[in-house]
């Protein structure tokens, strides 16, 4: 009887150790695939940041050359400005001009309305 008890105790024992040192191998072997699931998970991370970093480069350049596009345009839009504000003076001005020689030419020559004409061709030759 002695003997028997032994026997199953030391069974049991080796199979508790059996099953401690299966369990301790499958822990390492899933703290090994963790540690490799997190070194790649890094690594994606790693390469996203960079493929953002040259991402946001780029941008930054594009935004730089289209700030000096937008001065450029803004300088050119002020030129034009102030130019159609020159020529509709100047239009102004030829205009009245034009409105007193018809009262006078017209009153006093009868081809007064080819001289006008005359007038306005030629004015409008020296100003294109």
């Amino acid at each position: 009887m002695g003997s028997s008890s032994g026997t199953t105790t030391s069974s049991s024992v080796q199979l508790v150790d059996e099953r401690k040192m299966k369990r301790m191998v499958s822990n390492r072997e899933s703290a090994r695939r963790s540690r490799m699931r997190k070194q790649k998970h890094i690594f994606d991370l790693l390469t996203q940041v960079s493929m953002l970093r040259n991402e946001n480069n780029r941008l930054v350049a594009d935004i730089s050359i289209t700030m000096q596009h937008y001065g450029k345009v803004e300088a050119e839009n002020s030129v034009l400005r102030a130019r159609v504000v020159e020529l509709g003076h100047r239009l102004e001005s030829l205009n009245q001009i034009i409105a007193i020689m018809k009262q006078s030419v017209l009153a006093d020559e009868p081809y007064g309305a080819e001289f006008i004409d005359e007038f306005m061709d030629n004015s409008l030759i020296v100003l294109g």
